[in-house]
């Protein structure tokens, strides 16, 4: 309220008692906090309703609804200028060209409702459109077709009353989903995610049909997206988004496709931006976007980049998070709703309206049948004639519809007086060239529509699926999805930082950091890392770099400790107390709290490490310890190797290494890894390989070993590894690369436009090779490490002989190991209408001919007649027995798959088995002819022992 002033008394002038009485009925006294109140709550809720919030009904906000109503009424199927566009929508929506031009150029980058001309922008690079007097637009036809009819449509007036625009638009689509939104209103916001066109009518047909189904979001930008947290899409769930980046060499990499709501731009300047603060470590970055995304990122020498990766996913906007927030207006007020609530009311909204139009459809059919038959029997009766006495014009009403009262019944409904006015509206011309077998025809038709859509409103749901199929089929093509679904790791950005500082010691003092550059240099690294500090008296403590921090005196050791780092192993030799034992004992560093002094001692007063290595693979080396003369001590020097020590935990105490006190320790022999190989497990679901047993073990790796990677592309890569390890997007096979595996392709040549077929080993480089032609057309059909593959070629009766049997290819004798480089062998001069992978033949050792081998060298006696066996032939006898059952379970296991194959819905494959079953037989029946001819053998050894016996005279080994 206003407060009294000091106004002087003759200022005001005296107003009489009745006026005011008259003016204080008809004021009403409000406080400025009631004004505020009531003026934040009605603003509140307009913009919450009128600006910024989608409806429900039609998934548009009311800007949007306006500018399309404005095209819709603008439309003659030729584009119009934008700025025409927006002058026609400001009739509807009172907030300003700016506002209306730039939810156009948003509404038309969605590239769904409106057709484009000119510059509109672009999304990846964040380029502007051009002004819109210079840029044209049209409805699309996709908007044609499903966002509007008049004749279901729900009219308002507009905010001046000079016109009417629709309360919501009868889109027969979950557009909401489709197009996405955000707005921020006052204590509100909403923010919905765009969704793949095809997988929302997918999921609008699974729910018409009463199955299960899930929506995840879909970005023009394309990328890679984890949904593991999308909560369907509602307030508490996030989904996280990332570039794709590919490696093309150890020097080069290139990101194709950028994360929802950046640009190259954003992305570019949070690169470099990384790299000014030394979290990455680049050379040069290159902007080659076009019609697609293609940054270039040169890296320096020395540079990893796969860590490069992992840090640009970390530390820029190559990953970003985006957290959905659905808030919709739903019966005149905003609620929240989850993806799978919406696009069930939407999809019911969809059947509705098509019942209304089924309906409006089904009237106006019945209309035209109406008076179709109507005009019939006017005419053919001859009905007009009966008005020629009539002396007034309501006479000759009432003359015709007395004359129309015999065929009333025949009507679906009543005949009214419109009707009979309509009929004397019908002209001379049109009676006299009245012809009744059309208008039968017309009335068949009618009728005949008329059916169809009665047995469309009976079977509403099916008509509904069959619309959305027909939208599916008639704007789906190039729609597939852009962001492919995944599933991300964390990154240990501690990890993955690059060095960027250095880290300095001062061991007198007690101090580390990096502004002590006076003092003894330690090691580049990160300034999130965490160092790791050894003092002499056995204790150790964690903490974060900084410019200079207090550790203690007496410093031994000092390094980068890295989280869950289990093969830094640290061998130590310690004195317990003053004059205590020395023990010695290696462990490693896991779960540290930072700046929590820890010790690898007893803890006992005095004492002090007299031996201290760190090993980053668990090296072990032998050692040289001297020991302090005393009387009665006759051996003052010894070794002691490390490696035969078992490794624990910081805590234990060790083990005891002398009782007497050590003088000195010093290194004798430098020791290898204790840890053996590493066995590697590579995780598909987040493409990265582990060590904790996650996804498919690859294999036990040693130093030396690498990892084969294939493409589908035709390429094949050897790589490290390393956790870290970035794999090609298109790989279909990795594998523990063997240098010495036959492998066999078969790929299609797009010069020739043949397929061949190669067998060969992979070459040891580094770099990414092609093992097809480098043909743009030439692409990979099949590869496999079989030992003996086969293969089906089924060929086209459409390009050749009709009656051509199916082949079927061995490829071992088929084509010789040739060189990774090498073209092959073509397949077959026909054409091909299918290649076939069938079972490898199995692998036929010739048991035959090593069994009389060893029988021709004595080293086995299969005579099953002997009623006591010698140990050295029974054990020959049983070996043989496994061998055979071996072969046997290797027929029942080929059995089985064929089993699989068969049971499976491919009818080609059936004529594939016969053919398999021929290969298995002759195995069973080596193995009978094998049993059948050592059996047979007893007669022929016996010869041979008897001729290898000592005659008589001689002196027998035994004698000897």
């Amino acid at each position: 309220m206003i407060e009294d002033q000091n106004i002087p008394e003759e200022e005001f002038e005296e107003v009489p008692k009745e006026q005011s009485q008259k003016e204080s009925s008809l004021t009403q006294t409000t406080t400025l906090a009631g004004l505020y109140e009531n003026w934040f709550l009605d603003y509140a809720s307009y913009v919450i309703m009128e600006r910024a919030v989608p409806d429900i009904r039609d998934g548009f906000k009311p800007v949007q609804r306006r500018i399309l109503h404005a095209m819709k009424e603008m439309d003659d199927g030729r584009y119009n200028k934008v700025a025409n566009i927006i002058g026609q929508s400001m009739k509807y929506h009172p907030h300003g060209d700016a506002s209306i031009g730039d939810a156009l150029v948003q509404l038309g980058q969605k590239d769904l409702l409106i057709d484009m001309q000119g510059n509109w922008g672009n999304i990846l690079t964040g380029d502007r459109a051009a002004a819109p007097r210079y840029i044209e637009a049209r409805l699309s036809k996709f908007a044609l077709e499903v966002v509007f009819n008049p004749k279901t449509t729900v009219w308002l007036s507009s905010y001046d009353g000079r016109n009417r625009e629709p309360e919501s638009l009868p889109v027969k689509f979950p557009m909401l989903l489709a197009i996405g939104v955000e707005g921020i209103a006052v204590g509100l916001a909403s923010k919905i995610l765009p969704h793949n066109f095809i997988e929302l009518i997918d999921a609008s047909i699974s729910y018409l049909r009463g199955r299960s189904f899930d929506l995840y979001p879909d970005f023009a930008t394309g990328g890679m997206a984890d949904v593991s947290r999308y909560n369907d899409g509602k307030r508490g769930g996030k989904v996280r988004i990332r570039a794709k980046i590919e490696k093309l060499d150890k020097r080069t990499l290139a990101i194709r496709q950028i994360p929802f709501s950046t640009t190259t731009s954003s992305l570019i300047d949070s690169i470099v931006s990384a790299n000014d603060k030394g979290k990455i470590k680049i050379k040069k970055i290159e902007d080659n976007t076009a019609a697609e995304v293609e940054i270039i990122i040169r890296l320096g020498a020395g540079v990893s980049p796969d860590q490069t990766i992992d840090a640009l996913y970390a530390f820029t906007n190559c990953e970003v998070s985006i957290s959905p927030n659905s808030t919709v207006i739903n019966g005149n007020k905003p609620v929240f709703l989850g993806m799978t609530e919406i696009l069930k009311i939407s999809t019911d909204r969809t059947v509705g309206l098509l019942k209304m139009e089924l309906e409006i459809h089904r009237a106006e059919l019945l209309e035209q049948w109406h008076f179709v038959s109507l005009e019939k029997i006017f005419i053919r009766e001859r009905l007009y004639r009966k008005i020629e006495e009539a002396e007034s014009f309501d006479q000759s009403i009432d003359i015709i519809d007395n004359a129309l009262k015999p065929y009333k019944k025949q009507f679906k409904r009543e005949i009214t007086r419109d009707d009979i006015l309509r009929l004397t509206e019908i002209r001379i011309k049109r009676i006299s060239k009245y012809n009744e077998f059309k208008a039968d025809k017309q009335l068949a038709n009618l009728e005949e529509q008329i059916a169809e859509v009665e047995n469309n409103l009976a079977n509403l749901t099916d008509f509904a699926v069959h619309y959305f199929k027909k939208i599916k089929k008639k704007y789906g093509s190039g729609r597939a999805r852009k962001t492919e679904l995944r599933s991300f790791e964390n990154i240990n950005a501690a990890a993955v930082a690059v060095s960027n500082v250095k880290l300095y010691v001062n061991r007198k003092e007690g101090f580390i950091g990096k502004s002590l550059k006076k003092d003894e240099f330690v090691t580049e690294c990160s300034d999130i890392d965490d160092i790791i500090v050894f003092r002499e008296d056995g204790s150790f403590v964690v903490t974060k770099v900084a410019d200079k921090t207090f550790v203690g005196k007496n410093i031994i050791y000092v390094g980068v400790q890295k989280a869950n780092n289990t093969r830094t192993i640290y061998n130590v030799i310690y004195r317990d107390g003053k004059a205590g034992k020395t023990f010695v004992k290696r462990f490693a560093v896991k779960g540290t709290t930072r700046d929590r002094t820890y010790t690898i001692t007893k803890g006992t007063e005095g004492s002090k490490v007299l031996y201290f290595s760190h090993n980053p693979n668990g090296e072990a080396e032998i050692v040289r310890v001297k020991l302090r003369p005393r009387p009665k001590l006759k051996k003052l020097n010894f070794d002691f190797d490390f490696s035969t020590l078992a490794i624990k935990g910081r805590g234990a105490g060790g083990n005891t290494l002398t009782k007497h006190m050590v003088s000195k320790i010093t290194l004798k022999e430098d020791g290898l890894s204790t840890l053996g190989a590493r066995d590697i497990w590579y995780d598909d679901t987040v493409r990265r390989l582990n060590g904790q047993e996650r996804g498919r073990y690859l294999g036990a790796f040693g130093p030396e070993d690498k990892i084969l990677s294939i493409m589908q592309s035709g390429h094949y890569r050897l790589n490290g590894f390393g956790f870290s390890t970035h794999f090609d997007e298109d790989m279909i096979r990795i594998e523990k690369f063997d240098p010495q595996r036959i492998w066999t392709a078969i790929y299609y040549d797009g010069d020739s436009k043949y397929y061949y077929i190669k067998r060969f080993k992979f070459d040891s480089t580094e770099r990414k090779s092609l093992f097809i032609t480098d043909h743009s057309k030439s692409k990979l059909i099949a590869i496999t490490e079989d030992y003996l593959p086969r293969i089906e070629l089924v060929f086209d009766p459409k390009k050749g002989h009709k009656n051509r049997d199916t082949e079927l290819i061995e490829a071992e004798s088929f084509i010789d190991e040739k060189s990774v480089k090498a073209k092959g062998k073509r397949l077959s001069s026909y054409a091909l209408k299918k290649i076939n992978m069938l079972e490898p033949a199995p692998y036929e050792n010739d048991v035959e001919e090593r069994e009389e081998e060893a029988v021709d060298k004595g080293q086995i006696d299969n005579s099953h007649e002997s009623t006591t066996e010698q140990p050295e032939q029974k054990n020959m006898i049983e070996e043989k027995d496994q061998k055979v059952s071996s072969v046997e379970s290797e027929v029942k296991n080929t059995t089985s798959k064929k089993t699989l194959e068969t049971a499976k819905p491919k009818p080609k494959m059936v004529a594939v088995e016969e053919e398999a079953e021929e290969v298995v037989l002759p195995i069973i029946n080596e193995v009978a002819v094998v049993e059948k001819k050592e059996k047979s053998k007893p007669k022929k050894r016996k010869k041979k022992e008897e001729k290898a016996k000592p005659k008589q005279g001689t002196k027998s080994d035994d004698s000897l």
